[in-house]
């Protein structure tokens, strides 16, 4: 199996805060990758690193290398636009935008310029279809996003950053404002979804981790303590802190 984002000694600073140390990694391709640890350890930070969604706060400065596709994502000059549309993101709560439900997911394909109707809807149908969610909302595509529930509305976020035809997504604790039952449509879905994308995903929850991620990595304070096979991690960590981690002694 190929690596696809290759991370060599990669550090980021928020001004004088060296807040992520020395990461080193592979993730790979047709792979859920979970990135666990406790409240402020550095995950979510390194995840909007693999698309640059840190270039949006003041004062970051990164070293090292992230090479993704034989691309380096660190200080060159990359076409964002390009590198997000390859690396598409869903976030923490759900974002639809207050539009119809067919517009949320035309949105980023007429920006990259799609402007065939028949194109478009044969995208908004397609990516809809992909999310599991099509059969929900196709007798209400004209009405407002905003009127779905929230896990409904988590699953359009997904069809949206689908409907560019990502290669990667990056899921920010997805489901960490979601019932359980809208939890696990989700989780069906992420492991559905692998077979076409690689997926990283930040979880607080050991459960999520164990049950759809092949690979997790835990963060702590900055650091990249250990990442190895999920099973590994979960059943013989070979770092102390990471046992006590996923066994709940903290965190």
């Amino acid at each position: 199996m190929n690596s696809l984002i290759s991370v060599r000694n990669f550090n980021l600073y928020y001004g004088d805060n060296h807040a992520l140390h020395n990461i080193n990694m592979d993730i790979m391709e047709h792979e859920i990758t979970a990135l666990i640890g406790p409240s402020g350890c550095g995950k979510s930070t390194f995840l909007r690193c693999l698309n640059r969604m840190n270039d949006l706060i003041e004062n970051v400065r990164l070293d090292g290398s992230i090479v993704y596709k034989g691309q380096e994502l660190v200080n060159s000059k990359v076409n964002v636009s390009a590198l997000r549309k390859s690396v598409g993101m869903v976030f923490q709560k759900p974002n639809p935008f207050a539009m119809s439900i067919y517009d949320n997911i035309a949105y980023g394909p007429r920006i990259h310029g799609v402007k065939n109707r028949s194109a478009l809807d044969e995208i908004v149908e397609s990516s809809l279809k992909k999310a599991a969610i099509f059969d929900e909302v196709k007798d209400r595509l004209k009405s407002s996003a905003l009127g779905l529930s929230g896990g409904q509305q988590q699953r359009l976020c997904i069809a949206r950053a689908l409907a560019v035809e990502p290669e990667v997504l990056l899921m920010d604790e997805p489901t960490s404002a979601l019932d359980p039952i809208s939890t696990g449509k989700i989780e069906e879905l992420t492991c559905e979804l692998k077979k076409k994308y690689s997926i990283v995903i930040v979880t607080h929850n050991m459960q999520q981790a164990l049950r759809i991620s092949d690979k997790t990595a835990f963060f702590l304070l900055g650091d990249l303590v250990e990442m190895d096979s999920t099973d590994n991690i979960f059943t013989k960590p070979k770092d102390k802190r990471c046992e006590d981690y996923v066994t709940g002694r903290f965190g």
